[in-house]
C-alpha cells in the first residue's frame, strides 16, 4: 500500500505525509508539480528525520505517475465521493491519493481514479494528511498490515 499526493500545496503537509508513512511502513508517490519548490534540503526539513527511512517516488505529472504505478488501484479520497472509506475492501497494493490543499485533483484525474471514497463526518473535510491516516490505517487493518510496535 501506498500514499499518494497529487500537486502538494504546503510543505508542512508533505513533510507530515512522510513522517505518516515512516510511521505506517509504507510508500509515497508525489506528483508534481508542487506549491513549493521539492529540492532535497527542503523536504527534508519538513520531514524531519524520516525522510530516509520513507522509499518517495517523485513523478513529474500524471502521465508520468500512470506510466510508473504498477498494478495497484488508485483510490482518490474526496468529498466528492459516496462510498464511506469503511466500506471499501482494500487490497495491499491500492494507492491512497489525496488532492491539492487549495483544490483537490482536476476533473480528469478524479474520472481516472479506480475508486473514490469519503470520510462520513459532521463537517466538510479534514485536512488531507488527517484524512490519509484514517483511511490508511482502515486499508491497512483491512489487510493485516498493521505493524507492531518495536
Amino acid at each position: 500500500m501506498r500514499l499518494c499526493l497529487f500537486q502538494p500545496d504546503i510543505p508542512q503537509n508533505t513533510g507530515a505525509a512522510i513522517r505518516l508513512c515512516a510511521g505506517f511502513g509504507v510508500g509515497m508517490d508525489i506528483i508534481e508539480p508542487c506549491g513549493f519548490p521539492l529540492d532535497d534540503a527542503r523536504l527534508k526539513r519538513v520531514a524531519m528525520d524520516y525522510g530516509t527511512s520513507v522509499a518517495v517516488q517523485r513523478h513529474a505529472n500524471w502521465e508520468d505517475f500512470t506510466e510508473a504505478r504498477g498494478g495497484g488501484r488508485v483510490i482518490l479520497l474526496t468529498t466528492r465521493a459516496d462510498l464511506p472509506y469503511h466500506h471499501l475492501a482494500f487490497q495491499p497494493d491500492d494507492i491512497l491519493m489525496v488532492g491539492r490543499e487549495s483544490s483537490c485533483v482536476p476533473d480528469f484525474v478524479h474520472a481516472a481514479c479506480d475508486s473514490r471514497v469519503i470520510i462520513p463526518i459532521k463537517t466538510r473535510s479534514f485536512n488531507v494528511i488527517v484524512a490519509a491516516g484514517i483511511v490508511l490505517a482502515e486499508g491497512l487493518r483491512q489487510n493485516n498490515l498493521l505493524g507492531a510496535r518495536p
